[in-house]
């Protein structure tokens, strides 16, 4: 029988023959001329039988001229069909919007006109006409205060593209267009046209927590039409209706069109209770500064990972930072420098000692970050979302961490080291990056708490299927401690960001392996607006003490899942998902069934963030 090293060996064997025999499939088939001008096209779209794909027009085709005589099949194939045309970026084509608008670059920017669109056409059915009634369509001032430039200034085509992300990446905006057009009485000047449409913002949301804890929220996100999120919850016990408290959070998104975010929360949940304060501003720009003042106050049940139960802590915690990044030209990136200050303090918690829960120490950190990276926004469609306009960055970030932190039991150096990059290439997206850090006493110079983490992530280019999609993902995780202490945070774990979907065992370790494999599915159907993703994924994962990883314990989780979602509506995701999960040993507790909304995971970037400490979770 093999075991679950050798498996887990075989395994990066075939995804490894699998990449190259899909590189070798893309170089054959694009040819000895093979280029990549402007866009990345997939092999989807170069359609390989014409002859069936006119078989399949002309049957779409007809079924749209027989419903179209009467009002209920009309209603029906609106409601179930869809035009490949709907798609925003050519059927899957990555497209480098930037050299598109270089004809454009260094015009002066004359006038900016800004359209703005309800959440559904008007000519749709009533229900949707009586929500764009409902819905307060966001108001002009604040799509205006989101523009990285203004009428006067030489156009930046990477601005434009900037600002369309930025645009986007707002949850009352479900999409947004920019339109340059040379002004006809001065060649010199052109004119902006922004398309926006609204997303529906009004929602409820709930959870079921264990030991009968309900919580029930309502929320908009776009209240007036301001932009600004308000969201309010209750919470009780389902068992004997029990209050156990209110939650409410409010954030502005850019305060008085400056790039400041603020947002506050605040509110008890049965035994916890929460007061969350806080200013910031990313880095948007090539050359630009960050800032940011952060204030908690937690009082929360804390998983004590080698406990294997959850404990009351009550901590407080002030974070401040800073800094700034200049662009090179020469080398068309940006150097940065960012400083930061946090003040930790623990009024409620387990037992602690010099070197048990350091987690929990009062503790005072001082973090100085150095670094290059350069960031460029391409636009791409049914990678996480269904069909709309996405954008992903491609580009590098490396960067140099050190500072000096102080607490109630001792102090350190910190001295960590990272590096990311990633971007498209002709089998898709890659992305790798890696992070070293440690502590260092400084009295005898020894490494503690030091960890590494490696990752590296790729989907393919979609392949076309009749009228359906198919994108494939892979990522590998690997993570390892050593002269780890004890306590909270020094062991790891499977985690819901770093393991495998249906298991539920929790096993400890100071080293982990993952391998998540994901096949996902789009369908061309939209019944009610709502796109269709089926998935199948496969997991595979080792962990333990043993500094060698292939001699920890090993499992995997096998399923399968559908999502839906509708690209014009705030809600989340809705996720169910069929899975089982087997160790060395057979069958182990597994969670084969689950229903979610899990929230959009944040696309890759590579723009400098707030020094950290290299995770180990």
């Amino acid at each position: 029988m093999f075991s679950g090293a050798r498996i887990f060996f075989l395994i990066l064997i075939v995804v490894f023959t699998g990449l190259m025999a899909s590189a070798r499939s893309a170089v054959s088939e694009a040819g000895p001329g093979l280029q990549t001008p402007d866009r990345f096209t997939p092999d989807s779209a170069r359609i390989r039988n014409p002859e069936a794909r006119a078989r399949n027009e002309r049957l779409y085709d007809s079924i749209e001229s027989k419903t179209s005589r009467r009002t209920v099949p009309r209603l029906l194939y609106r409601m179930l069909f869809v035009k490949p045309s709907l798609d925003t970026t050519a059927k899957g084509q990555v497209l480098d919007e930037t050299k598109q608008l270089m004809p454009y670059a260094g015009k002066r920017i004359a006038n900016i006109e800004i359209r703005r669109q309800e959440v559904f056409d008007n000519d749709e059915n009533w229900l949707e006409r009586l929500a764009n009634k409902t819905h307060m369509i966001t108001r002009e001032r604040v799509i205006r205060r989101d523009l990285l430039f203004k009428s006067g200034e030489e156009l930046d085509p990477q601005l434009i593209v900037r600002t369309k992300q930025l645009i986007r990446s707002r949850s009352y905006i479900s999409d947004i267009d920019i339109d340059v057009q040379t002004d006809s009485l001065d060649s010199t000047c052109v004119n902006l046209v922004i398309r926006t449409r609204d997303a529906w913002t009004i929602s409820a949301d709930g959870a079921l927590h264990s030991e009968g804890r309900t919580t029930v929220a309502l929320y908009d996100a776009n209240i007036l039409g301001t932009g600004n999120k308000l969201k309010v919850s209750t919470n009780f016990n389902r068992n004997d209706f029990s209050y156990g408290g209110n939650m409410v959070e409010y954030e502005i998104p850019n305060v008085l069109g400056t790039f400041y975010t603020a947002d506050f929360s605040a509110g008890r949940n049965f035994y916890s209770s929460t007061l969350d304060l806080g200013i910031r501003k990313e880095f948007i720009r090539p050359t630009d500064y960050e800032i940011g003042l952060t204030y908690n106050d937690i009082k929360d049940k804390r998983y004590m990972i080698e406990q294997d139960t959850s404990l009351l802590v009550k901590e407080r915690n002030l974070d401040a930072w800073g800094g700034y990044s200049h662009f090179l030209r020469g080398i068309n990136s940006s150097i940065y420098l960012t400083g930061r200050y946090n003040y930790r303090r623990v009024s409620q918690r387990p037992e602690v000692g010099p070197r048990y829960n350091p987690a929990l120490h009062d503790q005072d950190a001082l973090l100085v970050g150095l670094g290059l990276y350069r960031e460029k926004f391409y636009t791409a469609n049914m990678i996480y979302g269904f069909g709309r306009r996405e954008y992903l960055a491609s580009g590098y970030k490396a960067e140099v961490v050190s500072g000096y932190s102080w607490g109630e039991f001792n102090e350190a150096v910190y001295l960590g080291i990272s590096g990311q990059a990633g971007g498209f290439c002709p089998l898709g997206y890659i992305m790798g990056g890696a992070t070293l850090g440690s502590y260092i006493a400084p009295d005898n110079g020894m490494w503690q708490r030091s960890a590494v983490d490696l990752d590296l992530k790729w989907f393919s280019n979609l392949l076309l299927v009749n009228r359906s999609r198919i994108r494939q993902f892979v990522s590998l995780n690997y993570t390892q401690g050593w002269n780890r202490w004890e306590g909270s945070d020094e062991s790891i774990r499977f985690t819901s960001t770093n393991g495998l979907q249906a298991l539920k065992e929790h096993i400890l370790g100071t080293n982990r392996m993952i391998l998540n494999t994901e096949t996902v599915l789009f369908s061309p159907y939209q019944p009610l607006g709502f796109r269709i993703a089926f998935f199948g994924f496969a997991d595979f994962g080792l962990i333990g003490y043993s500094p060698n990883v292939f001699k920890n314990e090993f499992f995997t989780s096998f399923g399968v899942g559908v999502r839906l979602r509708n690209e014009r509506l705030v809600f989340n995701t809705v996720q169910i998902r069929l899975g089982i999960a087997l160790g060395k040993n057979g069958l182990v507790d597994c969670e084969y069934f689950r229903i979610s909304n899990p929230t959009s995971v944040e696309q890759y970037r590579y723009r400098p963030t707030r020094p950290e400490i290299v995770d180990f979770e």
